[in-house]
């Protein structure tokens, strides 16, 4: 990752009972870059053997993120990370830069845009945004609750 990245890994607990799965990619800027984000979401999420509905919601969620970080932003690269741990999963997508004011939740959606936000709002337990700081670009995240393992 590039310096100065707000997905860099920062210090986690790993103190005897805690366990926390991380997988972080980086994909160019470019329409055809949701397909490969939503593959290799999936992907690793089977592979952590989360259950199935979790993981649904989050490929479709990586979907509509990377999908907004392209389109609403000046960008030649998102990244991508998936994070799991005390029964939750984190998903967060990093742009290079867009709006200064950050995405926006539209109520009334038009017929080809303003669904996105909403839907992550709908299916995440939680869902923001924030300056990734030195002017590095945006963070958006979601979370879903019940991200246990079916192993």
């Amino acid at each position: 990752m590039a310096p100065g990245s707000a997905l860099i890994p920062r210090l986690m607990d790993l103190s005897p009972g805690t366990e926390a799965l991380r997988y972080c990619f980086a994909l160019s800027s470019h329409p055809e870059s949701v397909a490969g984000a939503r593959s290799r979401a999936q992907a690793r999420l089977a592979r952590w053997r989360l259950n199935g509905d979790t993981c649904d919601a989050a490929v479709l969620i990586v979907s509509e993120l990377v999908t907004n970080a392209v389109v609403h932003t000046a960008s030649t690269r998102v990244v991508c990370e998936l994070r799991c741990g005390d029964g939750r999963l984190r998903i967060a997508v990093q742009d290079q830069g867009g709006r200064p004011d950050g995405p926006r939740l539209y109520r009334r959606a038009d017929g080809e845009h303003g669904r996105g936000l909403l839907l992550v709002e709908s299916m995440a337990l939680a869902w923001g945004s924030y300056d990734a700081g030195n002017h590095s670009g945006r963070v958006v995240w979601a979370e879903l609750d019940g991200a246990e393992r079916t192993c």
